[in-house]
């Protein structure tokens, strides 16, 4: 995580928004004025709140859990992904 002070962030705007996309970097843009800012790539974002979709109720933590615990045992079958 990179934390820089908004004029750095604005003065070196190209650079930290590729530090963002190409690095999967977070940077915090602490401010004087107002409350500090996370810019963080849009599909790390997206996989976030996917996951706080997923583990959001009780009955899907339970669900994921179990088959993870089930994959861990080697209980899963493997399948050729169908193409159309």
């Amino acid at each position: 995580m990179r934390v820089v002070n908004y004029t750095e962030f604005r003065n070196n705007l190209t650079e930290n928004l590729n530090a963002v996309n190409e690095d999967r970097e977070i940077v915090v843009v602490s401010r004087m004025q107002g409350k500090n800012v996370v810019v963080m790539d849009l599909d790390e974002y997206n996989s976030i709140q996917e996951t706080l979709h997923l583990t959001s109720t009780k009955a899907n933590r339970k669900r994921l859990e179990d088959a993870i615990a089930e994959m861990n045992k080697g209980k899963s079958v493997k399948h050729k992904l169908i193409e159309k």
